[in-house]
């Protein structure tokens, strides 16, 4: 048994007693080992905004306190989005979690229910069900500590969300509050890779397109939102976006996509290098988006 699977005829009188239980049940099985838009698009893209302000600040903070506070860099780093260094590293920069997060912090928490942590996020889990529906996308990352050298960091736990092909957040948009799909939760192996199976995000107005997450020391710490050590968004090339939009279901994705850019984008228009994705594949196939998280 894959115990980060969910399997309907088994346990599902335990579906909602949250990460805390799945840790439990994970330990038993030996699987932890120790380690050294939405419906109103227009008010999705507003709500996204309003936490932008509050999320630069936090990264001028992390820019004052990693080079030590003093001199002329630190002004310069802190007036723009320049990923922080450490030892000469970078840190990905701290971008808003939106408003639906699914985390706690704003209404639904996915964190307490069991069966989150999972690798494939395109059904719903729990004592929701349904699939969404899309071109596959399979999601890798890489986890790094940037405190220690920039050396991965295995154990790290990843929360990962998105919005549908519709551009709908399951738990938030309507049609969709009865749903949990495209959201869950991995811990980074030996080599600090997480991989989630999912699909393409849609465009919807305001936004480039994008994928939120969330980065926590480990599983155990992963119950609260209060323990996250990063929060930032991974923006999809271009040229993925245009070929993915070209094809059955995703509506107004390529109207949407027309509208904004990259470099107008309320989140990446300060600078993007960092949370960019590479991405190949094709849509028979279905594409692999990598990015490397640094976590100071």
């Amino acid at each position: 048994m894959d115990p980060f699977e969910h399997h309907p005829d088994e346990h599902d009188d335990e579906h909602d007693l949250g990460l805390q239980h799945d840790l439990a049940t994970m330990e038993r099985l030996g699987a932890l080992a120790p380690v050294g838009a939405p419906a109103a698009t227009g008010l999705a893209g507003l709500a996204d905004g309003l936490d932008v302000a509050k999320a630069k600040r936090m990264d001028r903070r992390r820019a004052l306190t990693m080079i030590g506070g003093g001199g002329a860099a630190a002004l310069v780093l802190a007036a723009c989005k320049i990923p922080v260094t450490g030892g000469g590293y970078a840190v990905t920069p701290t971008e808003t979690a939106g408003p639906y997060p699914g985390d706690g912090s704003n209404g639904p928490d996915v964190l307490s229910t069991s069966g989150v942590v999972r690798r494939d996020i395109r059904s719903s889990f729990g004592s929701l069900s349904g699939t969404a529906a899309g071109v596959p996308l399979t999601i890798e990352l890489k986890v790094t500590d940037v405190s220690r050298g920039n050396v991965v960091k295995p154990g790290a736990a990843v929360y990962l969300w998105h919005c549908n092909r519709d551009g709908k957040y399951s738990l938030y948009s309507s049609g969709v509050t009865n749903q949990n799909y495209l959201r869950g939760v991995q811990a980074a192996d030996a080599d600090g890779n997480v991989t989630f199976t999912s699909i393409f995000p849609a465009a919807y107005d305001g936004r480039w397109p994008h994928i939120h997450f969330e980065v926590y020391e480990s599983l155990a710490t992963a119950k609260s939102v209060s323990n996250k050590v990063l929060t930032s968004q991974m923006a999809l090339p271009k040229a993925a976006c245009d070929t993915v939009y070209a094809t059955s279901g995703y509506g107004a994705s390529k109207a949407n996509l027309a509208k904004t850019s990259l470099a107008t984008d309320m989140v990446f228009r300060d600078g993007y290098s960092h949370e960019l994705a590479t991405v190949t594949g094709s849509t028979s196939a279905g594409y692999t988006a990598k990015l490397t998280i640094a976590v100071p």
